[in-house]
């Protein structure tokens, strides 16, 4: 019963399998083995986009990181929203591979960037001397709340982004997720939809670790490539980044896991309802994320009965155990039914004394 985070689960055996099938003899490092090249041709054609960059890299954070260093200059801001990765979760990294531009935090509707705010901050930073310039937006589907942007959300902030002369980064963490849910194509999520580049995520999603900078303007490569060796980000023996990204796409892998992961969360959710507890729960979730607010008292005991989830807000330990705490439930590929079924059994009582 373990709901921490996707990044808990285990990787999946045929990514295990391309790992090994990649170790047997030589290959040239850094990117330049048959492999590596099949691999970025393949981004390509999952993603539509024939003339795109593909840079691979060990963790999101470096993904999102380097895209971002590359799009910003140091005199601009970073447009996202409060409690994006990029603000509470990455020790600074866009700041620091920008130079040191700066985040401006957007409001949100049900944890989504909304258009109207956007604008007014982008127009009025333009041209103020004393201000920092507009920059790129950035936002995240699957939002770090569950949430989704559909595709004419997507396209209303990138055509505020492009009308100040400004790009649109997608951090997808749990891209794969996201395309599952909405039922539509990678293309059709990103540049179709106005994205410049996108972060696109393996790691949550069955791989033991790489994500892929897509960018959909090829004019901006070889800056990115700069900034990931400088970055430390450059892996000599690059086919083992390349064999978990090609097994990851082969046979449509990626959305197949986050099928199993969706489902596993839309399970869940039914239960919880009708358990009488989807009033606690704070977004319907659409992908494989959700939050709840639960008395202190009911997450002592389901914690304390096996199952392992975060408190994100309020602290597990205290006096009054009426106290409402925010927790956090996220699935996996490798999620069972049963492990959700021995989830909410552990919530009857409280069900009962409701």
């Amino acid at each position: 019963m373990h709901f921490a985070s996707d990044n808990a689960g285990p990787a999946h055996p045929a990514i295990l399998e391309a790992l090994s099938a990649a170790n047997d003899g030589y290959a040239l490092g850094y990117g330049n083995d048959p492999l590596s090249e099949a691999v970025r041709e393949t981004v390509r054609e999952v993603f539509e986009a024939p003339e795109a960059a593909v840079h691979l890299v060990p963790t999101g954070t470096a993904a999102n990181a380097l895209i971002l260093g590359t799009m910003a200059r140091p005199v601009q801001t970073i447009y996202c929203t409060e409690m994006s990765h990029i603000n509470v979760d990455e020790c600074n990294a866009p700041e620091f591979y920008s130079g040191g531009a700066k985040l401006t935090l957007i409001e949100t509707e049900s944890a989504r960037m909304r258009p109207e705010p956007l604008a007014r901050a982008m127009e009025t930073a333009s041209g103020n001397v004393h201000a920092a310039q507009p920059g790129p937006v950035s936002i995240t589907t699957v939002t770090e709340r569950g949430t989704l942007y559909d595709l004419d959300e997507i396209r209303a902030l990138a055509d505020i982004a492009h009308g100040h002369g400004q790009r649109l980064h997608l951090d997808g963490a749990r891209f794969a997720n996201a395309a599952v849910a909405l039922g539509c194509s990678a293309a059709e999520m990103t540049w179709k939809a106005g994205v410049d580049a996108v972060s696109f995520g393996g790691t949550k999603n069955g791989c033991l670790g790489v994500e892929a900078c897509v960018v959909f303007d090829p004019d901006l490569s070889w800056e990115v490539q700069l900034r990931r060796k400088r970055g430390g980000h450059l892996f000599s023996k690059y086919r083992y980044l390349a064999a978990q990204m090609g097994a990851y796409l082969e046979g449509a892998l990626w959305r197949d896991l986050a099928t199993r992961a969706n489902a596993a969360m839309a399970h869940l959710y039914a239960g919880l309802r009708g358990a009488g507890l989807g009033d606690t729960v704070l977004y319907p979730p659409a992908a494989n994320l959700l939050y709840m607010r639960w008395p202190r008292a009911l997450h002592q005991r389901v914690l304390g009965a096996g199952a392992v989830y975060y408190i994100e807000e309020g602290a597990l330990d205290g006096d009054d155990p009426d106290e409402i705490l925010t927790g956090r439930l996220v699935t996996n590929w490798a999620t069972t039914e049963a492990e959700v079924d021995g989830f909410l059994a552990l919530l009857q009582p409280a069900v009962a004394a409701r």
